[in-house]
C-alpha cells in the first residue's frame, strides 16, 4: 500500500465525515429529525477516526481490525443514508451524492483489505 492511497482514503473519509456533520445539523435544526440523525452521525463520523486509527495502528492484526471497522461502518452508514432518502429526510440530490462519496470509499478499503488479508468484502 502507498502513502497515496493512504492519504486518498484519510482525505475521503476526513471530506465525507465533514459532509455528514453538515447533514446532522441540517436534519436536527430544520427537519428537527434527532434519531436517524444521530445515527448517520456516529456511523458517518466513525469511518475516518477508524481509518486514522488503523494508519496509527502498531501491528498489521490492528491495522487490518481497524479498516475492517471502518469498513463496516461505511456499510452502515450506506443503510442510513438510504433510509433517510426513501423516507423523504434527505433530497435525492444530496443523499445521491453522499451515496457516490460513500460507494468510493468502500472500493478504496474494500482494495486495502484485499491487499492484506483475504477477508471477503463486497465492494458496493
Amino acid at each position: 500500500m502507498n502513502e497515496n492511497e493512504n492519504n486518498n482514503l484519510l482525505t475521503k473519509t476526513y471530506d465525507f465525515a465533514l459532509r455528514i456533520v453538515e447533514q446532522y445539523k441540517y436534519l436536527s435544526e430544520v427537519k428537527r429529525e434527532y434519531i436517524l440523525s444521530k445515527q448517520l452521525l456516529r456511523s458517518g463520523t466513525s469511518i475516518g477516526a477508524n481509518s486514522e486509527e488503523a494508519f496509527g495502528s502498531i501491528s498489521k492484526k490492528e491495522f487490518r481490525a481497524k479498516l475492517f471497522i471502518s469498513y463496516k461502518e461505511a456499510r452502515e452508514t450506506k443503510y442510513w443514508i438510504r433510509l433517510m432518502k426513501d423516507s423523504d429526510y434527505l433530497e435525492n440530490k444530496i443523499s445521491d451524492s453522499l451515496l457516490d462519496d460513500l460507494n468510493q470509499i468502500l472500493k478504496i478499503l474494500g482494495a486495502i483489505l484485499k491487499k492484506i488479508s483475504p477477508v471477503n468484502v463486497n465492494r458496493t
